[in-house]
C-alpha cells in the first residue's frame, strides 16, 4: 500500500519550542508532575487531547469572516441548525459552548437523586456532571474492553445483557436515559457497532427509556462501521451516521472533536418538552437559544466542520495515520490497546510499567517520563482519572491503567509521529528505571486536572 498522505495542504505554521532535558525537568517539577499544569509553549509534541486542538480549514476560516454576530436569530445559527438536522435527523438544535455544557444541561434536566444513567463507559466530565446531580453514572462496557491486547472490531459496545439486568433490578422509572458514547474514549477509543446500537435501542424501546448518543467522535465511529461491520462497506459514512442516530432519541456533542473546531458543542433531540427545559437553562447560564455562549463565527465554523469531517478521504487518512503510530509501537513490543482506535493510541501502562503498583499511578509515571525524555505531553486514563479514595483513605484503583496519545486533527505530519514512535520506544527500553508517584493533594472532583503529585522514592 502506498504511503498515506495528508489530504490537505498547509497554509499556516506555528513554531515548536525545543527544550533540553534539564529545562524540562525543572518545568515538570514546577508543574508538580501534572500534565495539565505545563504551559503549552513548553511542550514539543502535544498529545494531551484531541479536543479543541484541530487545525481549521480555509473554508472554516472563511466562515469565521462571514459569521453573523446577531444576538438573536443569527444567520450562522440557522446554517448550523440545517446542517445538524440533515446529518443527525433531530428537530431541536441547541448550541452550547462545548460538550460539558451539554452534559450539565441534560443531566440537570433528567438527573437527580435516585436516578441511574447507564452508559457503555462514561468519560471524566460526563461522569462528574451526572454525579453532580446525585445520580449514579453506571458503566456497562462490553467485557472485551478490559482485554487490552484482544483484537476485536467493536470493543466500545455496551453490555446489553447487563443493561437488561439493571433495568429489571432498578426499574425503568429510575433510568431517564441510556447514553451510548461513540467512539468509546475511556475504553481506548474503540468503536460501537451498528448492531449494538440496534440492540440497545430495541431493549430501551421495550421499556420506554430514551437513548442518547454522545457524538463527539461520530464520524470516526461511522467509518469504523464501514470498515469492519458486514453490510456497510459500500455505504457512505454520512448514511452510516444517519442510521446510527436513527437508533437514538437525541445526541449531545463536543464539537471540539469531530466538528473540527476549537470551541463549541450542541444538543439535538426530538422531545419538545425536554428541549424547552434545556433552552430555559441555556438562557440562564450559556446565552440565548440561537448562540448558546458562542460567537456567530464559531457557529459558522462548526457547520462547515460537520460537513468536512464526513469526507471519506479525510476519514481514511485519520484512521490510517493514527494506526501508523499504534501499529509501529505494537510491532516493537510496546503494550498498546488493540485494535488501534480512531483518535488516539492508548499505551497500556499496567503492562508497560509492570513494576509500578496501581496505587503509585503508573499511567502518570509514564506521562511524566515521555515529557522528560522528549517533550511529549500525553494524558493518564487510569487511577488518577477514574480512581478514588475510600472512607479508610485507601486508593480504589481503576480497572485499566492507560496513557492516551491523542492526535490533534490536521495538525501533525508523519515526521512528528515518527518522533513520537522513536521517543516512546526509547522510554520502553529503559522502563525499569521509571518510578511511581504519590498525591500531594486529592481534590474531590476531577482531580486529574488540578492534582499535585510527587515522585515516590525507590
Amino acid at each position: 500500500m502506498r504511503t498515506i498522505i495528508e489530504p490537505f495542504k498547509i497554509k499556516s505554521v506555528e513554531p515548536i519550542r525545543l527544550l533540553d532535558r534539564p529545562t524540562r525537568e525543572r518545568i515538570l517539577a514546577e508543574a508538580e508532575y501534572n500534565m495539565f499544569r505545563i504551559a503549552a509553549a513548553d511542550v514539543t509534541i502535544d498529545l494531551l487531547t484531541d479536543s479543541g486542538t484541530s487545525a481549521m480549514s480555509a473554508a472554516q476560516w472563511a466562515g469565521v469572516m462571514e459569521g453573523d454576530e446577531s444576538y438573536a436569530g443569527s444567520r450562522s445559527f440557522f446554517r448550523l441548525e440545517r446542517t445538524i438536522r440533515d446529518i443527525f435527523g433531530y428537530r431541536h438544535v441547541i448550541p452550547t459552548h462545548q460538550g460539558r455544557a451539554c452534559e450539565r444541561l441534560l443531566f440537570e434536566v433528567v438527573g437527580g437523586p435516585g436516578k441511574i444513567i447507564p452508559g457503555n463507559t462514561h468519560f471524566d466530565t460526563t461522569r462528574a456532571n451526572i454525579e453532580h446531580t446525585q445520580a449514579v453514572a453506571l458503566d456497562l462496557p462490553d467485557p472485551k474492553s478490559h482485554e487490552t491486547s484482544l483484537e476485536a472490531p467493536f470493543k466500545g459496545d455496551m453490555d446489553v445483557a447487563r443493561l437488561e439486568r439493571v433495568i429489571s433490578e432498578h426499574g425503568a422509572a429510575k433510568i431517564p436515559l441510556v447514553l451510548v458514547t461513540v467512539t468509546n474514549n475511556a475504553a481506548g477509543g474503540q468503536p460501537v457497532s451498528m448492531q449494538n446500537m440496534k440492540d440497545v435501542r430495541a431493549l430501551c424501546q421495550k421499556h420506554g427509556i430514551p437513548v442518547y448518543i454522545d457524538a463527539a467522535r461520530f464520524a470516526e465511529n461511522a467509518y469504523f462501521i464501514k470498515l469492519r461491520e458486514p453490510g456497510y462497506a459500500d455505504v457512505s459514512a454520512r448514511d452510516i451516521a444517519a442510521e446510527m442516530f436513527s437508533y437514538a432519541d437525541g445526541a449531545m456533542m463536543s464539537a471540539k472533536k469531530d466538528a473540527l473546531v476549537n470551541i463549541g458543542g450542541f444538543l439535538a433531540l426530538d422531545d419538545s418538552a425536554v428541549a424547552d427545559k434545556l433552552r430555559s437553562l441555556l438562557i440562564l447560564t450559556e446565552g440565548f437559544t440561537t448562540y448558546g455562549g458562542l460567537a456567530g463565527r464559531d457557529l459558522e465554523a462548526m457547520a462547515q466542520g460537520l460537513e468536512e469531517v464526513l469526507d471519506e478521504d479525510y476519514l481514511r487518512y485519520r484512521i490510517v495515520s493514527t494506526a501508523y503510530l499504534g501499529d509501529r509501537l505494537h510491532a516493537a513490543g510496546v503494550p498498546v490497546v488493540r485494535p488501534i482506535g480512531g483518535h488516539a493510541v492508548f499505551l497500556d501502562a499496567k503492562r508497560f510499567l509492570a513494576h509500578v503498583p496501581p496505587q503509585q499511578f503508573p499511567g502518570q509515571a509514564l506521562c511524566c517520563e515521555l515529557y522528560l525524555h522528549a517533550g511529549i505531553r500525553s494524558v493518564e486514563i487510569g487511577t488518577l482519572m477514574f480512581g478514588h479514595t475510600d472512607e479508610s483513605g485507601h486508593e480504589v484503583c481503576a480497572d485499566l491503567e492507560l496513557v492516551r496519545l491523542a492526535i490533534p486533527r490536521r495538525v501533525y505530519t508523519q515526521s512528528h509521529i515518527d518522533y513520537v514512535i522513536e521517543a516512546t520506544l526509547e522510554v520502553f527500553q529503559n522502563r525499569e528505571r521509571i518510578g511511581g508517584y504519590a498525591l500531594v493533594d486529592n481534590p474531590p472532583v476531577l482531580r486529574h486536572f488540578v492534582a499535585r503529585l510527587k515522585p515516590v522514592a525507590r
